[in-house]
This record gives structure tokens, C-alpha cells and sequence, in this order.
């Protein structure tokens, strides 16, 4: 069945469930399990009037520190479900983007994502990572609510 299993995760209580659920099968089907965490690359934007100065390192320091304590938290959830999990932290303008191609040079066979289920208006305004993931991936996907 799946070999490898790729989960997505922010570190919000739905991703979370997310991440129990991709343990659960890899543990349940003898997958590598992988915990992929996706952050924007430095952008400089500046106002005359209202300039923030942050150096593009200190801002590579501050998004690695912040994968990093997702993915340990993710990698730590795994292992004591006596599953272990690959940590990837990924950059890319758009999350679901780095979520595939993670996914893609990992050789990850199954991609597991959490969504929140917002329709309407609100899907619409604030989109959605995961409905943006089944619509470009190849690889087969499973949304978990």
C-alpha cells in the first residue's frame, strides 16, 4: 500500500489531528512517516514612514527556530507512538506548494493534510491549503477535519 506518508503541519490543533492520524497509519501499515513544515522566504517591504528593519538572517534564524520546535513537537508525538518521523523543513511563497514538493523529492506516496472545512465566503476569502494541495498534486491525498 503506502510506503511513505508525508504529513503537513503548522502546529495548530489541526494539524494536529492531522499528524495522529498519519502516526496511526503509518504505525498500522509499517509506513516511514515524514512531518513537513513550510515557511515564507524573506520578503522586503518598506514604507518610508513606517520601516521595520529585520535582516534577511535574522529572519532565516527566526523561521528555522519556529520549524523547528513544530517538527520536534511533531517528530516527539510520533515517537512516543513508537512510530519514528523524518523532520523537512521546507520554504516556499505558498505552503501547499512546499507541501508538494516535499512530498515529490522525498518520494513520499501518500500526502496526509489538516483543514479547518471553511466554505462559502470564508473558503473563499481565506482559502484553503488543502483544497489548493488536491487540486495541483499527483500524489494521492487525505484530508483529515
Amino acid at each position: 500500500m503506502y510506503k511513505h506518508i508525508i504529513v503537513a503541519t503548522d502546529g495548530s490543533d489541526v494539524a494536529s489531528q492531522a499528524l495522529k492520524h498519519a502516526i496511526d497509519l503509518a504505525k498500522e501499515i509499517g509506513a516511514k512517516l515524514s512531518a513537513v513544515t513550510v515557511t515564507e522566504p524573506f520578503e522586503m517591504i518598506a514604507f518610508a514612514e513606517q520601516a521595520a528593519v529585520i535582516s534577511p538572517t535574522d529572519y532565516k534564524n527566526s523561521t528555522a527556530e519556529y520549524a523547528k520546535k513544530i517538527l520536534g513537537a511533531a517528530a516527539s508525538t510520533a515517537k512516543a507512538a513508537g512510530v519514528e518521523c523524518a523532520t523537512i523543513h521546507a520554504e516556499n511563497r505558498y505552503p501547499y506548494q512546499g507541501i508538494i514538493d516535499a512530498a515529490e523529492v522525498n518520494g513520499a506516496d501518500l500526502i496526509v493534510i489538516g483543514s479547518h472545512g471553511r466554505s462559502g465566503i470564508e473558503g473563499l476569502l481565506l482559502g484553503s491549503q488543502a483544497v489548493k494541495l488536491l487540486t495541483h498534486t499527483k500524489i494521492p491525498a487525505l484530508v483529515v477535519r
